[in-house]
């Protein structure tokens, strides 16, 4: 079993705040010069709220629950009804649920090790393959609404 050394972890948080801390505090003495602390207490406060605000609706409306289910929880089981050949749709269809519930059991394995390492590194890998997945969709899924098979198969010769 592999376990955490949280002592370490809780050590490695601290050091990490407080160096933005002083970075962000050295950056703050020029800029209470430059553009006047009143302005620095505007910004600051209006991006801190700005930022909560975000989180806090995330929490209240389901956002992630919401937009998977506009997309990623339905369109690759109706894309891949569309977009596969009949002599191969059976084996590609099984492969492709066998991948969908292998990742599916792998972020739910490693959630809970990865947020005891990082809570931010967590949803920051979180956050690079959801870009990687819109970006794949963009540049190589076709629209297949209103399509034939055969018009589908031309996109990829």
């Amino acid at each position: 079993m592999v376990t955490l050394d949280t002592h370490v972890s809780s050590d490695v948080a601290t050091f990490g705040v407080g160096a933005v801390q002083v970075l962000a505090t050295i950056l703050t003495l020029w800029l209470a010069d430059k553009s006047g602390r009143r302005l620095l207490l505007i910004v600051s406060s209006s991006a801190m709220a700005l930022s909560l605000l975000v989180v806090s609706i995330s929490f209240y409306l389901k956002v992630m629950v919401i937009a998977f289910s506009l997309g990623l929880g339905a369109m690759p089981w109706i894309i891949m009804s569309e977009i596969l050949p009949i002599n191969i749709k059976g084996l590609a269809g099984s492969f492709a649920t066998l991948a969908n519930w292998f990742f599916s059991w792998l972020v739910t394995l490693t959630a809970n090790l990865l947020l005891d390492w990082s809570s931010g590194g967590t949803f920051t890998i979180y956050n690079a393959v959801c870009v990687f997945t819109a970006g794949f969709v963009a540049i190589w899924v076709p629209e297949t609404k209103g399509k034939t098979l055969e018009e589908i198969q031309q996109f990829f010769r």
